[in-house]
């Protein structure tokens, strides 16, 4: 079949890994299905796959991409959960810590067809395309959980989205808006900002600026840049969802002084799990709200999503189609 996969690592030149051809069809173990695919959604953690981050050595060669959406064996419309969790466990996917995600230890979504268990397909509804479906399994789960499940963010509520113009950037932003929030946003770049008060954003800042008023949480998925921002953003007893850290780990001030002083929270977030995608699902089917697409280019032609993403010229999400 065909397919889009890693067959080496290369830290510096990640896209000289990538091999766009075919592969053998894969088999199918007990309690797994196969779900013919129509789209799937690129991410930041299929770069990092051809660097060697997260995927050893043993597994190659990898198809790569976490998420898709696609017809199940009855031809029915499905979305593809990508956390897979061990057989074994019950309760929160993303709390086992045998869990991995499609492309990791289990071959992923950028191909003809994947195996993924029973329990990670979650009905599409006709509202949403292909594409649009696809998008939502890694980056808008993300969202989704950091605003209304970590978060416990409410209507009338005011959150900070740092860095705007990434796939869960964009999300949080979409999300928010649609949960009732009142949404900032922050980025570098004028365009983004702009950006962002087209996709729902109440008001825009630069990075760093002051604002005008204090925040009941801040989405944090930049790093090291923001970090002090979204310390001093919060209101006391306010708190920061972090899912990632683009600009670096290492903070050179945790403002640690404030967190305790004015009793703020630091809540990690990872993915999501089956029933949040679902409520996801559900979510956008009612409001109507819609993952931004920035572009739509044919599998065969994955090359060009990855050096656009590798390039940093994209706001929103790079879809590939068969």
């Amino acid at each position: 079949m065909f397919a889009v996969y890693a067959e080496s690592f290369s830290s510096d030149d990640p896209l000289s890994a990538l091999v766009v051809g075919e592969r053998p069809d894969p088999e199918v173990p007990d309690g797994w299905t196969t779900v013919e695919v129509k789209a799937a959604s690129l991410n930041h953690h299929d770069l990092w796959s051809l660097r060697g981050v997260g995927l050893k050595q043993e597994a190659l060669p990898m198809i790569l991409g976490c998420d898709a959406a696609g017809l199940d064996e009855d031809g029915n419309e499905v979305v593809v959960h990508a956390v897979v969790s061990d057989p074994l466990w019950t309760g929160d996917e993303t709390l086992d810590p045998r869990r991995s995600l499609l492309s990791e230890r289990h071959q992923g979504t950028f191909a003809d067809k994947v195996v993924v268990p029973k329990a990670n397909v979650v009905p599409k509804p006709a509202s949403l395309s292909f594409e649009e479906a696809a998008c939502l399994p890694t980056a808008w789960l993300t969202a989704y959980r950091m605003l209304f499940v970590q978060g416990d963010l409410k209507p009338g509520d005011a959150v900070l989205v740092q860095g705007a113009g990434g796939g869960v950037a964009t999300a949080l932003i979409t999300l928010a808006r649609a949960g009732g929030l009142t949404v900032l946003a922050t980025s570098r770049d004028e365009g983004k900002r702009e950006r962002a008060l087209e996709l729902g954003a109440h008001d825009v800042f630069e990075s760093g600026a002051r604002l005008p008023v204090k925040v009941d949480a801040v989405m944090e998925t930049v790093g090291k840049a923001t970090w002090g921002h979204s310390v001093r953003a919060l209101r006391p007893g306010g708190r920061i969802v972090i899912s990632g850290t683009t600009s670096g780990p290492d903070v050179d001030n945790a403002e640690l002084t404030r967190i305790f002083f004015l009793q703020l929270s630091i809540v990690g977030s990872t993915m999501g799990t089956r029933g949040e995608l679902a409520s996801l699902i559900n979510l956008l089917d009612a409001t109507g709200a819609r993952p931004l697409i920035d572009r739509t280019i044919a599998m065969d032609q994955a090359r060009e999503g990855f050096a656009a993403m590798a390039g940093g010229d994209i706001f929103g999400k790079v879809v590939f189609t068969r």
